[in-house]
């Protein structure tokens, strides 16, 4: 096995992929200084950087996926899909259903997402429930090294629309930019896992749909993605001292999400405590617990979550989204209930 970052992993999933099939293109906004290795290796036909006009490449990506290209379009953050959201919301997602099977756009779009280090709330918005509600839309959100080129990989060979989410706490060339221009002093609370871990010699897809069990627990199932399962993890830990056992299942994938790991997770243990950094109103939590109700299963529920909009000040934005502290207090509310 060999030792990545998390970005790392990405990027060299993506050049195996690359070398192995020749309508990979890369798209986006300084893409050939972002990705500069790639760039090198693979010309200006293939990575090509982009006027900053996210619904003109964007758009032109779904055209070229329709073509019989596989583009990787890179959109910086998450946050600005709302000013090029018609691309992937009425046309790429669509397409298949439109036109019974006979046409689709095998495109991933590449964003970073997620907060924690003081950029406020149109820069650090996670919105993988908003992109889940779309039918067509496949969303995947990695939280270690091994699951980022994985889960790319699964990406690229997805035969649809999908959206490829990265936590920028768990990818360190994201903090070093985002923490210049005044923010030297900013504090990272970043998970060690995560941002840095064993991968596999070569690349294969990871199963599109499956979550992954990262502990086992007999108390309480804890069910996260992203940064959050690192949370939660550490909220396992925390809480094994108060004699709580907790399971912490990844689920990879918003959509499709694994449905039948929620369930099987929660029959053990009937308690279920959903970490979402997403909003907590109509998205995520709210699924899953929809998910558990229409299993038939009886649990206690709870969720911590992203609490509105995502203050600039620390203290408050530390109180807006998900951390240990939250994930320990609202886990020992559900024990205490019958």
């Amino acid at each position: 096995m060999k030792i990545m970052t998390f970005a790392e992993a990405i990027e060299n999933a993506l050049a195996q992929a690359m070398e192995q099939d020749s309508r990979i293109i890369i798209l986006g906004e300084d893409v050939q200084m972002l990705r500069v290795n790639l760039f090198v290796r693979f010309g200006a036909d293939r990575v090509r950087s982009t006027p900053i006009s996210e619904a003109s490449f964007l758009g032109a990506a779904v055209g070229a996926a329709m073509g019989g290209l596989k583009p990787v379009v890179e959109i910086m953050m998450v946050d600005f899909l709302g000013v090029c959201m018609d691309a992937l919301l009425n046309h790429a997602a669509k397409l298949e259903a439109f036109s019974d099977g006979r046409w689709n756009a095998p495109l991933v779009v590449r964003s970073a997402c997620g907060g924690g280090y003081g950029d406020g709330g149109q820069h650090q918005q996670t919105l993988w429930g908003w992109l889940a509600h779309i039918p067509g839309l496949a969303v995947a959100v990695p939280s270690n090294p091994a699951d980022a080129g994985g889960l790319m990989f699964s990406a690229l060979e997805y035969p649809g629309p999908v959206m490829y989410l990265e936590h920028k706490l768990l990818a360190g060339y994201w903090r070093d930019y985002l923490g210049s221009g005044g923010r030297e002093t900013v504090e990272y609370d970043v998970p060690v896992e995560g941002e840095k871990g064993e991968v596999p010699e070569t690349w294969a897809a990871l199963p599109v749909g499956e979550a992954a069990v990262r502990r086992q627990g007999s108390d309480l199932s804890l069910v996260s993605l992203g940064v959050g399962v690192h949370r939660c993890l550490q909220a396992a830990s925390s809480l094994e001292a108060e004699g709580v056992s907790c399971g912490v299942l990844d689920l990879r994938w918003v959509s499709p999400v694994d449905r039948e790991a929620v369930c099987r997770s929660v029959s053990q243990t009937q308690r279920l405590l959903v970490v979402d950094e997403d909003y907590r109103e109509f998205g995520l939590s709210g699924e899953l617990a929809a998910t558990v109700l229409e299993a038939g299963l009886r649990c206690n529920y709870g969720r911590v979550c992203t609490e509105g909009t995502i203050p600039y000040s620390s203290t408050l934005e530390y109180q807006t989204l998900p951390n240990q502290e939250r994930i320990v207090a609202q886990a020992l509310k559900l024990m205490k209930q019958s």
